[in-house]
């Protein structure tokens, strides 16, 4: 009878374990730029609530002046997920904006989705991560 519970109880370790490290996944993010100058600043949101008040689970800065076109990030937990990016084209840290309040540098949100009178809406940006994911945006 012992051997049957050291049986059942190896067998429960050994799921949770699988269970525990297919929850963990990894997205690899490119970008397309026209100019190659100043850095991509990416925000990536696990939840509409952190998309929609800028409250992201990871932070990224990708140097495409020297030739860097992708991050990844790791560790994150299979869901869905939003990002947002722009690219600081003069490299001052901060996305330029018009008199009216427009973005005058490029920016993108994921699936390239396209807001109506603002960012794009969680409901257009969200996309399913799990195990290793490739997203690409092409900032405009």
């Amino acid at each position: 009878m012992k051997s049957v519970f050291t049986i059942l109880s190896l067998a429960l370790a050994l799921t949770a374990a699988a269970n525990a490290h297919a929850e963990e996944a990894r997205l690899t993010l490119k970008v397309d730029v026209g100019t190659p100058s100043g850095t991509v600043q990416v925000a990536v949101y696990d939840s509409e609530d952190a998309y929609e008040h800028g409250n992201p689970v990871r932070v990224a800065n990708i140097d495409v002046a020297h030739g860097q076109s992708e991050v990844v990030f790791e560790g994150l937990t299979s869901g869905d997920y939003g990002i947002k990016a722009f690219h600081d084209v003069n490299g001052n840290g901060r996305m330029d904006t018009n008199p009216f309040g427009l973005p005058v540098e490029p920016y993108a949100f994921s699936n390239n989705a396209v807001g109506n009178m603002g960012p794009a809406k969680w409901d257009r940006a969200q996309f399913a991560v799990s195990g290793q994911t490739d997203h690409q945006l092409t900032l405009r």
